[in-house]
């Protein structure tokens, strides 16, 4: 027993347990009940009241710069003024961001960078005013202070009656002692008031302002996602700048993929066929050598070098059919992925559901996904069968590769599924993994089609 114990308290002495304990026991409170005592709201009431004196800077500026700038366009000074207010649009942003980040967990990318075409001051004035974003930090500065008034009203409304009604019991005894009233009073006139003075009033007082408080998070909440979509949609990235950011990446990783295949190619063909064929020319100069001293002898060593040939010529063909089988291109991923399957050390059943053939790029790219998981598959999985299933669904080419193997394949372990995503991510496809541990496993990949 004694060892028991102490086992128990070395176990509850850890860190770790202490911290899933604690979080245990907090959550056994409904999540409706703890939201007002929660930091999640105190960050967003905070957010919420700073918005109002933030917005009101804001929109002054905003309002008073760009007048001032428009107003003297009629002469050269407007330009800079204009550009200015712009910049000055742009910090706000800036601020902004760096304020929802910090109170409400949203993390905003900035948006695209100035470019002026030189180093002068001319070129940087004229990336302000061409810059959209720019822009859209202007429209976000002026809608920032009506936005921030309705919000800061409400949330001060709800936040303040909703704790002062519910905590009303406690400090109802300090009317009768320091103000000389009986209470709250709700109407006064002449001869007649009414106060909340006897438990029954009290107490409906009291669960008013219980429901009040547990209704503030929510309002809290449905205010704070507007500023969340005014901070998401006006001061981040454009969706043309963060589509090009994306096909940046996937070109870069394109790029990468094709010069590690080409690194592959040249290994396997230094260490393979090439190999092979200069033992292979080694062999036959000896042959020819003892070709008219020992004849037996050198139709031995032809023999053997007819041997490597026939190495040399399959490593050939392997190779060939990792750069593009010639069963790809003559009769498409059906016959391509049977022959993939045939040759897997575990029985796989193929089903191919296409009515015509998608690009030559789609189908290659197919073909190697498919090859890669099988391979993972005979190595890793333990599996006794498996399945590919290929089909079309609207304008997306859908791959399945199942096993009943151990499972725990995962995408974030580093392996070679992780290669394999950003692969399919460079054509903006797609791969999902469901391998629970003790299998079965499930790999999806989705591919867009393109006739």
């Amino acid at each position: 027993m004694a060892t028991e114990y102490g086992q128990g308290y070395a176990r509850m002495d850890r860190p770790d347990f202490r911290a899933a304990d604690v979080e245990e026991r907090r959550h056994r409170i409904p999540a409706g009940l703890r939201a007002p005592v929660e930091a999640r709201t105190l960050r967003e009431l905070c957010y919420t009241v700073l918005s109002l004196p933030i917005g009101i800077f804001a929109f002054v500026l905003a309002v008073t710069m760009v007048s001032l700038g428009a107003g003297l366009l009629i002469t050269f000074i407007g330009i800079p003024v204009l550009a200015g207010a712009l910049a000055a649009c742009r910090g706000i942003g800036a601020l902004e961001r760096t304020r929802a980040r910090a109170l409400l967990r949203l993390d905003v990318a900035a948006p695209e960078p100035l470019r002026p075409a030189s180093s002068g001051p001319m070129s940087h004035i004229g990336a302000v005013l061409k810059s959209g974003a720019s822009w859209r930090n202007l429209l976000y500065c002026l809608l920032l202070m009506p936005w921030a008034i309705f919000s800061f009203t409400v949330a001060i409304v709800f936040w303040t009656y909703g704790w002062a009604m519910l905590t009303y019991p406690l400090w109802f005894w300090l009317f009768p002692l320091y103000g000389g009233q009986d209470g709250i009073q709700l109407y006064g006139g002449d001869g007649h008031q009414i106060y909340l003075d006897n438990p029954f009033e009290i107490g409906v007082t009291a669960a008013t302002g219980l429901l009040i408080t547990l209704a503030t998070p929510w309002i809290l909440r449905a205010l704070t996602t507007v500023d969340r979509l005014m901070v998401h949609g006006l001061l981040g990235p454009s969706r043309l700048a963060t589509r090009v950011v994306e096909l940046e990446s996937d070109r870069g990783v394109v790029v990468d993929t094709a010069a590690a295949d080409l690194r592959r190619i040249e290994r396997d063909l230094h260490d393979g066929a090439q190999a092979r064929l200069v033992a292979l020319a080694m062999d036959l100069g000896l042959a020819k050598e003892k070709l008219t001293e020992d004849p037996e002898a050198a139709a031995r060593m032809v023999d053997e070098a007819h041997g490597e040939v026939k190495v040399a010529l399959q490593e050939l063909r392997d190779l060939a059919r990792g750069i593009h089988p010639a069963v790809l291109t003559d009769r498409g991923l059906d016959a391509a992925l049977s022959a993939l399957a045939a040759r897997c050390t575990v029985r796989v059943q193929v089903e191919v559901d296409l009515t015509s053939r998608p690009a030559a790029a789609i189908e290659g790219i197919a073909y190697f996904t498919v090859s890669e998981l099988l391979q993972n598959v005979s190595k890793h999985s333990g599996a006794g069968q498996g399945t590919v299933d290929v089909w079309r669904t609207e304008d997306r080419l859908m791959l399945q590769v199942t096993d009943d193997g151990r499972g725990g394949a995962d995408v974030s372990a580093g392996s070679g599924l992780a290669g394999l995503a950003e692969r399919l991510d460079a054509v903006d496809g797609i791969l999902v993994v469901d391998s629970p541990p003790g299998g079965p496993t499930a790999i999806t990949a989705e591919l867009p089609w393109r006739a």
